[in-house]
């Protein structure tokens, strides 16, 4: 029985919170173990001659051998010569709603214990807290308010994940330019540079992991160096003056992360870093939504329309129109339009102290396309490209977010395109970390929805703040228009969403049926899109994000009314996700049930090579049949040679039904199970 009684549901989640004990301890040396609510974690914490040490096994198995914790100041050590005070030990179990997601309901469900400490002689206190799950474990550092740490500077954090074994990872550089934009490398963590985070490994028996951080709200951005051994350390990125964290007490870490599944599908529905993040701040999201939408915008990375004005430029009053009334034809949310405010003439990423945010050009004429756009059901959605210019959009926010309320924009993509802030700033320090977190809460002031291009990678932040819909933060489908690599290989969509797209929906931007870019002028490079039609197809459901773009031209699109029919019928907002079957960087299949309807939609991929995969539909309800309406690759289907053939079919299932799913090389299969009734 559901339960409908909002105070009753409160009631009982209050309930379910366990009874608090507090014991103390008042040494240099200990050890306790602390087990998960099921038994299926251990986490061991050692204090050693004030040295402070964990370790961790999951189903059984040593996967963090022992590890130091530590941070250190500029004027305290706060990684030795500490006393145990206190161990205050409690637990959580609940389920919270997120009001859009992959997953409606989330459980919380966890073992905590708050250990508190002193620096002999010097007093300075530091707690850290941790959270045993039974997939995966979660601490961070806390200084409460004390006279020695009013103002402080973190020159280093001396947190250690040291491995079990030389485990296979799939990583990206943290210290390169173009912020994460790169290609993920697989080698075993012996060969891993400094790296971002998430870190994905999988083990020599399969077990599958992955390093984050949660909740990183003023504080460095965490990457991962690797010290030899399988030891890798916390590197905070570091203020251009080389100081890692400035604040004062009370002050918290993020949290670390480390989370465990028995394969990758396990890890994508693992939900403990969204756990881990204070609940929505926002009390009404009713006006929060997903949807698909349009945009003036591929035009421009195929070279035939610009973002400066001129006899090209994209953003027109006529054709904004244009878009609209295509998008409302086809019933989608919104139209992106990019270069439509003052700004983007010459070389626009050089632009950072140029561009208005409320400033139209003269043959846009804002009031105009909205309320069109308003008359047809369908909303402009804003850009503010700052190319890093940030005390430029500071200074204007307020204004262009009140613009933006005064026409009826509910949604705006922000942008960074740049390698370094304020003449030296990293993307992931703290300083821009704050920025970030600024700007968003000044968006769910003016009930603003943001999609952020070059941002902070996420930390589950999407829970506090809800209208953080989504972000870049990886090589997306523009690099398939203009990277002089050609774009990107046909694996990457099979790596992605273990790597980056873990924790955080990923705007990549499907929708191009023209594979070979035939519309693109010159294209040196030979540019093109990496896999087949059907493969794209399925990206709507294996990469989320509430905000997905139709990307390719209305003509290309309209030119393909069998798969742009996919595309109008697969939702944006789930009820729940399962993974059945995958293996990084090889192939991935995601089912996901629809939030408003009892519909379940599909999307299977693979990388260069052809198979065929076999899988029981057993996360279909029981007891029910269902037409699976088919869109596979079709008779000699190939990425490179023949991207274009489609098959469509329908076919009667039931959740005891195992259905073959035949992938060409570089192919997909996106299929949509209606219920019969």
């Amino acid at each position: 029985m559901r339960l409908q009684n909002p105070l009753l549901i409160a009631l009982l989640s209050l309930l379910m919170i366990t009874c608090s004990s507090r014991q103390r301890i008042g040494e240099m040396n200990y050890v306790d173990v602390f087990d998960s609510p099921n038994g299926l974690s251990e986490l061991t914490v050692e204090v050693k001659e004030g040295v402070l040490f964990y370790q961790f096994r999951y189903n059984g198995k040593e996967m963090i051998t022992p590890s130091r914790l530590g941070m250190i100041f500029k004027d305290a050590d706060l990684s030795e010569g500490l006393t145990l005070d206190y161990i205050a030990k409690s637990g959580v179990n609940e389920t919270w709603t997120q009001p859009w997601g992959e997953q409606k309901e989330i459980r919380n469900y966890y073992s905590e214990a708050r250990l508190y400490f002193t620096k002999n002689e010097t007093e300075e206190q530091m707690n850290i807290t941790f959270r045993v799950f039974d997939d995966g474990l979660g601490f961070r550092y806390e200084w409460p308010q004390q006279e020695k740490l009013q103002d402080f500077v973190i020159t280093d954090e001396t947190t250690e994940f040291n491995l079990s074994g030389d485990h296979t990872g799939w990583w990206i550089g943290a210290y390169q330019l173009n912020r994460y934009e790169h290609l993920f490398n697989e080698t075993p963590v012996s060969e891993i540079d400094t790296v971002h985070t998430p870190f994905t490994m999988k083990t020599n028996d399969g077990t599958h992991l992955s390093i984050h951080e949660a909740a990183l709200t003023d504080f460095a951005s965490m990457t991962l160096a690797n010290n030899g051994n399988n030891s890798l350390e916390v590197d905070l990125v570091p203020w251009k003056n080389g100081d890692k964290v400035r604040g004062s007490a009370p002050h918290k870490s993020p949290w670390r992360t480390i989370a465990f599944g028995e394969s990758a599908g396990d890890l994508m529905t693992n939900y403990l870093v969204l756990n881990l993040n204070e609940p929505s701040k926002i009390e009404d999201t009713s006006w929060i939504k997903t949807g698909k939408y349009t945009g003036i915008w591929w035009d421009m990375h195929l070279g035939t329309k610009t973002w400066g004005s001129g006899e090209n430029h994209g953003a027109t009053t006529e054709y904004t129109k244009e878009l609209m009334d295509f998008t409302a034809k086809h019933g989608f949310y919104g139209v992106l339009v990019e270069g439509w405010n003052t700004g983007w003439d010459g070389d626009w990423a050089e632009n950072s102290d140029l561009f208005s945010f409320t400033e139209s050009y003269p043959d846009f004429d804002l009031q105009e396309v909205t309320s069109y756009g308003d008359s047809l059901g369908v909303k402009l959605i804003g850009h503010h490209e700052t190319s890093t210019g940030i005390s430029n959009y500071e200074d204007q926010v307020d204004d262009a977010f009140d613009l933006y309320n005064q026409v009826g924009v509910e949604a705006v993509k922000t942008g960074y395109v740049g390698d370094f802030v304020e003449g030296g700033e990293w993307h992931h320090g703290q300083f821009m970390v704050r920025h970030y977190r600024d700007i968003l809460k000044k968006a769910a002031e003016h009930k603003i929805m943001l999609n952020v291009h070059e941002p902070i990678k996420d930390t589950g932040i999407r829970r506090t703040w809800p209208n953080m819909m989504t972000r870049e933060g990886a090589r997306g489908q523009e690099y398939n228009a203009w990277s002089v690599d050609g774009g990107n290989p046909t694996d990457h969509t099979t790596i992605v969403p273990f790597t980056r797209g873990l924790v955080s929906p990923f705007d990549y931007t499907p929708g191009v049926f023209n594979l070979l870019l035939n519309d693109k002028p010159g294209n040196p490079n030979n540019n093109r899109v990496r896999h087949t039609l059907a493969h794209e197809l399925a990206l709507y459901v294996v990469i989320y994000s509430p905000l997905q773009m139709v990307s390719d031209l209305p003509k290309n699109l309209e030119a393909r009314p069998d798969a742009f029919e996919w595309i109008k019928a697969v939702p944006t907002d789930w009820e729940t996700t399962v993974v059945p079957i995958a293996e990084i960087g090889d192939y991935a299949v995601v089912a996901r049930k629809d939030r408003n309807t009892e519909n379940w939609y599909l999307g299977g991929i693979t990388n260069e090579e052809s198979r065929e995969l076999e899988m029981k539909l057993d996360f279909l309800s029981p007891d029910q049949e269902y037409t699976a309406r088919i869109w596979a690759d079709g008779d000699d289907a190939h990425w490179e040679s023949n991207p274009y053939p489609l098959s469509i079919r329908t076919q009667l299932v039931n959740s005891q039904t195992t259905i073959a799913l035949e992938l060409a090389a570089g192919g997909g299969v996106a299929i949509q199970f209606t219920p019969n009734k």
